[in-house]
């Protein structure tokens, strides 16, 4: 009952948060830096206290990069299906830190490994969040040439996500990278064509126009602030919203 009564000063009661893999290695670069993974737990948890269902997907940057692989030479299939098991090592990592702050937590893998943790069925993923659950997915959308970004709006749109939130390293999305270009822009406000025309790589072009196609506004803000996603939740803090515009 007061769950749902603090959900009534939330802008989205049901969000899918997007963390790259890179978020979790912190300053150093490779692997998963404990020290980083705490806090993010943390927000994750003060939103739900707040009255959010969350559901997460989060890259695998940190460990593998398929892409680069390809570069080298790998076949692209295999490359991109090593990088969806990395997911589904952050996924548990980020499950035990969640845990570890008093809140359940599920891992449900799009390829099955289940003495690891769940087979992604939606049906089961909806019943995890309307328990008061955090859901995290992992295994990418299950299929090669996929990013993590589109497995995002795709996650979103099957779980009827009222938006999606991507969590950077800035509160927003500027016309170029602040910390080079100190006279860099901040929008308050995108539409999805916007981002695809100017080519503003927030997330790759299959994951906007799924998120275009099925109205679900993408709302950018910074995960190093603690606090800030819960803030956000609720109109305050700094962020960017993509949607279709007026």
């Amino acid at each position: 009952m007061a769950r749902t009564a603090a959900a009534h000063n939330l802008r989205y009661r049901r969000i899918l948060l997007k963390l790259s893999g890179e978020a979790l290695a912190g300053d150093q670069g490779y692997g998963i830096d404990l020290d980083v993974l705490a806090p993010i737990a943390r927000d994750v948890v003060a939103a739900v206290a707040s009255g959010a269902e969350i559901c997460l997907v989060v890259g695998a940057g940190n460990i593998y990069r398929g892409l680069k692989a390809v570069e080298v030479g790998m076949d692209r299939a295999r490359a991109d299906y090593m990088g969806m098991l990395g997911t589904v090592m952050n996924a548990l990592a980020l499950q035990t830190a969640i845990e570890r702050e008093g809140q359940t937590a599920r891992v449900l893998s799009a390829i099955p490994m289940p003495t690891v943790c769940e087979a992604y069925i939606r049906d089961k993923a909806l019943d995890h969040l309307e328990k008061g659950r955090v859901v995290i997915f992992a295994g990418g959308t299950g299929n090669p040439y996929f990013t993590t970004d589109t497995a995002a709006a795709l996650r979103a749109a099957e779980m009827g996500c009222e938006a999606l939130f991507k969590a950077t390293q800035v509160d927003g999305v500027y016309s170029a990278d602040p910390e080079t270009t100190p006279n860099a822009r901040r929008y308050d406000r995108l539409s999805y064509d916007d981002v695809l025309k100017q080519d503003l790589r927030i997330m790759d072009g299959a994951a906007i126009a799924l998120a275009r196609d099925n109205r679900i506004p993408i709302i950018v803000f910074s995960i190093k602030s603690q606090g800030g996603l819960a803030l956000v939740l609720q109109g305050k803090g700094s962020s960017t919203t993509i949607d279709g515009g007026t």
